[in-house]
């Protein structure tokens, strides 16, 4: 699959073993080969505190992603509009990067780790899969496509002077899935929706239903707007 390397096959073991460390003695042991998941049964995604609530949506994103590129009609992504990057020579252990040019100068770029939204005016994001705690950074390109996450440039949580920005470029990327996910219902239709969400509705999984998958996401930004410190995760430091 093109959505998972080695990376996060080791991240989502990380989290599965601290789940089985910190289970409680009346709750079974849970766990996923495609992602970090709960130990209890599974819970709708529209409940729950808000950073989990992310956590969740994003990893069923990123699924349904995965799922778009190996689309038996087509490749989704490509058809509309992203560039493919394949790994170089000495990076075959990668998969491969997904790039999409955005009118004024900006992007988005895909990985099974995580999703990249840069403003070549204002800087860029990071959204961390399994974390979904935005991630600042001055430039609004990356310098090299992120093969992996040591390929990122230098991230942090935003400063004071950053919080804004880094909200308006969080929910501008949110914005962005939300417009994506209404096009796939448009032009795709959401019984195609549906069936890429099957495999990954297993019982156990954080699942959004793909009628309201486009809605979850604005409404989500909608709370990121009113209570930004909940995701940002802002750094003391004042300048």
């Amino acid at each position: 699959m093109i959505f998972i390397d080695q990376q996060q096959a080791q991240r989502e073991k990380q989290c599965r073993d601290r789940q089985v460390s910190q289970r409680s003695n009346d709750r079974p042991e849970v766990a996923s080969g495609d992602v970090c998941i709960s130990d209890v049964p599974r819970q709708d995604a529209s409940k729950g505190d808000p950073l989990t609530q992310a956590v969740g949506l994003l990893s069923q994103q990123a699924w349904c992603w995965g799922r778009d590129i190996m689309r038996p009609e087509g490749n989704w992504l490509l058809e509309i509009g992203f560039n493919r990057l394949e790994p170089p020579a000495d990076r075959k252990d990668c998969s491969s990067v997904y790039v999409l040019e955005l009118p004024k100068r900006r992007c988005v770029v895909l990985r099974g780790f995580g999703v990249f939204y840069g403003d070549h005016q204002r800087g860029g994001v990071f959204l961390p899969r399994y974390e979904f705690q935005p991630r600042f950074t001055k430039q609004g390109a990356l310098a090299c496509p992120p093969w992996s996450n040591k390929d990122l440039p230098k991230l942090r949580p935003p400063r004071r002077s950053q919080r804004d920005v880094c909200a308006a470029l969080t929910l501008a990327l949110i914005d962005w899935i939300r417009q994506y996910e209404v096009t796939i219902t448009e032009q795709l239709g959401i019984d195609y929706r549906r069936t890429t969400l099957l495999n990954w509705d297993d019982g156990e999984n954080s699942f959004t239903p793909a009628e309201a998958f486009a809605s979850a996401w604005r409404k989500m930004s909608f709370h990121l707007a009113e209570n930004p410190g909940a995701y940002l995760g802002l750094n003391d430091q004042r300048s």
